[in-house]
């Protein structure tokens, strides 16, 4: 929200202190966890997006023209990383996060469960970005300015886009509430409202219909508010053991490589410091509808039996992929986080992972400015039809070594997949903790090994951890259970 102290935590960023990014921490991890989980659903994902996050605010503060837009920004950077992940083949899913306790008494939790339910039945009737653009309005607070940077909308846009997700709530929980209370007295009402929480269709169809039946129409029910209908949905609860290991990523010597790498993800940036959207790479987007289908319609079946099990679920499903995407819930799983270590991919051409923008005078309407690619692709073409000359050969640049980890749960072993970033690397496995593995070699830029881990003992107890640490640099989080 503007007016906080941003310009005291953006110059803490700045100094990449432990204690100074502590405080940042402090002050936004809960609520960016929460809302990298709604997107992810996955807690294992969301730590690692919120790491990722903190990581290139810090790596990036220095490019934020207006430091009370700090929390918006910060949001604008955590939509990015989360996008990214969604997009990735090697996603995980599943492992919810806790809820929040909000202290309710046993005896409210049916009445919770019920508005939880309506709730859940009346967001479905919304598309993906109103239930996002929504619940960062009203949950996290965010003004149109900052929605604007977040969802990559024009301003203009974003006061429509919001308006029109109020206006679409409050028909749609008029609906689900007539549904809920009166379903015996229109038969339409009762087929289309036979399970609950009601399906993104069946939701759909339920206003079209309430909207022009007499005798639906005719009903008196309570309106409740959009604060309220999001009031009722749990918050994804921050690991505790969650700050030393992002503090740690953030600020260790010997993690710069990776530091380096992650702040390429956020690239590009407009004018002002805030990060273009999303864009998957080149190949990625035609292949993402055939990939995702499947998943979205398996997990969306299954958002029904854990909401009626359980009772809890978050407000939206990220990208707007129509009235039909799923909307995740929340379990309890319980257990430490491990956060992945990266593989980042190779930065875009023209990308600078330091370098500051023009000092403009801020404006309230979001611009981009076309990404440094554009340019790149375009000075590239024009120096191909300039005349060739000899020029002495240097050697590549070398790059960094990106190290993801892997979970092996109740098998023998698991791969750990590492990635040349911006040239090639000789590589080889330099230590072990808890697991075996081992090998060495070279990847050119952009290429990508996998390294097989295995137990280190067959006897254990309980859920485990081991490391595998590569030169020149990086160290892959290795879990199992027992």
């Amino acid at each position: 929200m503007a007016g906080e102290p941003g310009h005291r935590r953006v110059e803490a960023l700045r100094t990449g202190d432990a204690i100074a990014l502590g405080e940042v921490y402090d002050a936004y991890a809960p609520l960016l966890y929460h809302y990298c989980h709604g997107l992810l659903r996955d807690r294992v994902e969301a730590a690692g997006a919120l790491r990722n996050t903190v990581i290139a605010a810090r790596e990036h503060a220095d490019r934020l023209a207006e430091p009370d837009r700090l929390r918006g920004w910060l949001y604008a950077l955590a939509r990015k990383e989360c996008l990214r992940r969604r997009d990735s083949p090697h996603r995980r899913t599943g492992e919810e996060a806790r809820e929040t306790d909000d202290g309710s008494f046993p005896e409210q939790a049916a009445r919770r469960a019920d508005d939880r339910v309506i709730a859940h039945s009346a967001l479905a009737a919304l598309t993906g970005l109103q239930r996002e653009a929504l619940d960062l309005a009203v949950r996290h607070e965010l003004d149109e300015v900052d929605l604007a940077g977040v969802l990559g909308v024009p301003l203009e846009e974003t006061y429509h886009l919001v308006e029109r997700a109020r206006t679409d709530l409050a028909a749609a929980a008029r609906a689900t509430l007539i549904a809920w209370h009166h379903r015996g007295e229109c038969p339409d009402a009762a087929a289309l409202a036979d399970a609950w929480p009601l399906a993104a269709s069946a939701a759909g169809r339920l206003v079209q219909h309430v909207e022009g039946c007499p005798a639906c129409g005719a009903q008196r029910v309570p309106q409740p508010s959009g604060t309220a209908l999001l009031g009722a949905l749990p918050v994804a609860a921050l690991p505790g053991d969650l700050r030393p290991d992002v503090l740690t990523a953030a600020t260790a010597r010997d993690r710069a490589d990776n530091r380096r790498a992650i702040a390429a993800w956020a690239e590009p940036f407009d004018e002002y410091g805030r990060p273009l959207p999303y864009a998957p790479p080149a190949g990625r987007a035609r292949d993402r509808t055939r990939r995702r289908r499947p998943l979205l319609l398996t997990v969306g079946a299954g958002v029904a039996v854990l909401t009626v099990i359980g009772g809890t679920m978050t407000a939206f499903g990220g990208e707007d992929r129509g009235r039909d995407a799923p909307v995740p819930v929340t379990a309890d799983t319980g257990g430490p986080v491990t956060v992945a270590e990266p593989a980042p991919p190779r930065p875009t051409a023209g990308s600078t992972a330091r370098s500051r923008p023009p000092s403009p005078t801020p404006s309230k309407t979001p611009t981009a400015t076309p990404s440094p690619s554009t340019s790149a692709t375009r000075n590239a073409t024009e120096r191909s039809a300039a005349p060739r000359t000899s020029r002495p050969t240097t050697p590549p640049r070398a790059g960094v070594l990106s190290v993801e980890s892997c979970d092996m749960h109740r098998r023998g072993s698991c791969h750990v997949r590492i990635t040349a970033v911006g040239g090639p690397v000789t590589w080889r496995v330099t230590g072990t903790s808890g697991v075996e593995a081992g090998g060495g070699g070279r990847l050119g830029a952009g290429e990508s090994a996998e390294i097989r881990v295995s137990r280190a003992r067959d006897f254990c107890w309980g859920e485990q951890r081991g490391t595998v640490e590569f030169a020149p640099g990086g160290t892959a989080v290795v879990e199992y259970d027992c």
